[in-house]
């Protein structure tokens, strides 16, 4: 581990830093629709994990960016997660990555220059594994350390996932456990048990390349990833741009089991309350346990799939063969009123 502690030179922490969505709603009602391009498939009129323009020959280019302030204190780790979090916006369209930009904004006056080295080599590493070229980028003088990328990739058309499209009866199933941003606070507050020590930074490390064969699955009906705006917020997101609610079996839902007794002692990121509230009526009224964890921001999170049934097996295979033991946490139904997620368990 290094001498340094990059958390304390922050003032919030990974995916956890994002702007709220209502937020973030007002600030892109501004923005407009974009400039209407024929061949611009995805822009910024949803509420997508990337960008996507059409090349013209079956297949699309994939455009995404993400970066945040540290959410561990080792700056290789650092630069490795951030790396790992901002290709999966790629993956989880059903994308091969092939190139990303270093986004660097670093206090020289707290933190040398070779800190900054080693964030960036971090991130070198995880796109040399994943097979992409990290092949420049941009940096500033900034008072707090962030970093992240700006990544491309590429997807067959034909077999590109977007947030809409989970249809009535599909099984929901997640790739990752929730609960980083209860570990990762609670490691902020020395509260972590030295057997738990190191379990956040593993699960995020964890790269959703499993993504691009997930979308050839023909009952895979929709795909996201799940980062700052937790579970209950990403959910969402695929209900209102599908049309239907969603159904929860909340002792069937993925967890680091070790994070509970932490979420006992308060170690509740800031950002887990203003999702909770930036859902309003669309998530109904439960008892902390549950929406605290619904709501847990998580940083390079895993990915959110609607399955119809008959595919069950196949997406559960995929996992297997990934070292992932996949499994229905709930399911889709009818949208009735402005409630959105059903919670049961």
């Amino acid at each position: 581990m290094s001498a340094i502690r990059l958390t304390q030179f922050s003032h919030g922490a990974g995916c956890g830093c994002k702007i709220a969505p209502d937020v973030l709603d007002s600030i892109l009602a501004k923005a407009g629709p974009g400039a209407g391009h024929t061949q611009l498939i995805v822009g910024n009129q949803g509420r997508e994990d990337a960008a996507v323009y059409d090349l013209g020959d079956g297949r699309g280019m994939i455009a995404t960016t993400d970066f945040f302030m540290p959410i561990v204190d080792d700056p290789f780790d650092f630069g490795r997660i951030a790396a790992t979090n901002a290709i999966s916006d790629v993956f989880a369209m059903g994308g091969t990555p092939i190139m990303a930009l270093g986004i660097l904004g670093w206090p020289l006056d707290k933190l040398g220059a070779d800190v900054a080295g080693d964030v960036v080599a971090g991130a070198q590493a995880v796109c040399r594994e994943l097979g992409l070229a990290l092949a420049g980028g941009h940096s500033i003088d900034a008072l707090e350390p962030m970093f992240g990328l700006a990544v491309n990739g590429l997807v067959e058309l034909e077999h590109l996932k977007l947030n809409k499209g989970a249809q009535v009866g599909d099984l929901l199933y997640l790739t990752k456990p929730l609960g980083v941003g209860l570990l990762t606070t609670a490691e902020k507050r020395g509260l972590v048990e030295i057997g738990h020590q190191g379990l956040a930074r593993e699960t995020m490390l964890e790269p959703n390349d499993i993504g691009p064969e997930l979308a050839k699955v023909q009952g895979v009906h929709a795909m996201t990833d799940v980062t700052g705006f937790g579970l209950a917020g990403h959910l969402v997101e695929v209900c209102r741009a599908s049309g239907v609610a969603a159904r929860i079996d909340f002792k069937h839902l993925p967890r680091l089991s070790e994070a509970e007794a932490y979420r006992r002692q308060g170690a509740v990121p800031g950002g887990t309350l203003r999702n909770r509230q930036a859902l309003g009526a669309a998530l109904p009224s439960m008892d902390e346990p549950h929406w605290q964890w619904l709501c847990d921001p998580q940083t390079s999170g895993g990915l959110l799939l609607a399955v119809h049934p008959s595919w069950a097996d196949d997406v559960e295979r995929l996992g297997r063969q990934h070292e992932l033991a996949l499994s229905p946490f709930g399911e889709v139904v009818a949208a009735k009123g402005d409630t959105l997620i059903e919670v049961y368990g």
